[in-house]
């Protein structure tokens, strides 16, 4: 087949596919990835992926040819293996470790994650305990004694930034408030407030409106060096 220039990632997706002789679900199957978002990138709805090295390698090709930098879809030189395919090929997952402050009686706000660091865990772990979205999973760690017992002084702590609406009683949170970071259990009031509450009985609570507060995620794991 003759591939255009002019062609978009999602043109050269789709007939790369077809003359393989894929179905979109089979793609997505070999790829290792959501048959979403190869619909996605087909229909046009999506133009890029960070997922194109999967896509490409199921599709016997390269990101280079999909994204339009060569209409020449054979292999060339084996590329330069990335942390995250080294990772993929062991079963890992890459995790961000975030600097924010989480002093957890204070410390300051910082607006998004600051990372020079990614920590492999187990992706088959990874999916149990985030139900599918590690992609949104950040790790951090306990400063502080405000949540002792709980977490402890330099805990790992893994937050999933894809669930941030507060709707059950005493969970633990990782939020902001005023010029606060904190890790905080939460308790909904009756009169439309928030109760920040320490697993230290000896930290006072912070009472807060809803629109005081910005939640950063859910804490879904803590994990202790012994």
């Amino acid at each position: 087949m003759e591939y255009l220039s002019g062609m978009r990632t999602g043109e050269r997706i789709a007939a790369r596919r077809a003359e393989l002789g894929l179905s979109q679900s089979e793609l997505a199957r070999q790829a290792g990835i959501s048959q979403a978002t190869i619909g996605k990138l087909e229909s046009g709805i999506s133009s890029g992926s960070s997922q194109m090295h999967k896509i490409a390698r199921a599709l016997q090709t390269t990101s280079d040819f999909l994204t339009g930098e060569t209409d020449d879809p054979s292999l060339g030189a084996a590329p330069v293996p990335t942390p995250q395919m080294i990772a993929e090929q062991l079963g890992m997952t890459l995790i961000p470790e975030v600097d924010l402050h989480f002093a957890l009686g204070g410390g300051n706000y910082v607006d998004g994650p600051v990372s020079t660091t990614l920590v492999p865990y187990r992706t088959d772990w990874l999916k149990r305990i985030t139900r599918g979205a590690q992609a949104d999973v950040i790790l951090t760690r306990g400063d502080g004694d405000s949540m002792v017992p709980t977490i402890l002084d330099d805990d790992d702590v893994i937050v999933n930034r894809s669930d941030r609406i507060i709707t059950k009683q005493d969970r633990i949170w990782a939020l902001g408030y005023g010029d606060l970071v904190a890790i905080k259990r939460v308790r909904r009031l009756a009169n439309g407030m928030f109760h920040l509450l320490s697993d230290n009985p000896n930290v006072t609570p912070i009472e807060a409106y809803e629109d005081e507060l910005r939640v950063i995620g859910r804490v879904i794991w803590i994990g202790r060096r012994m």
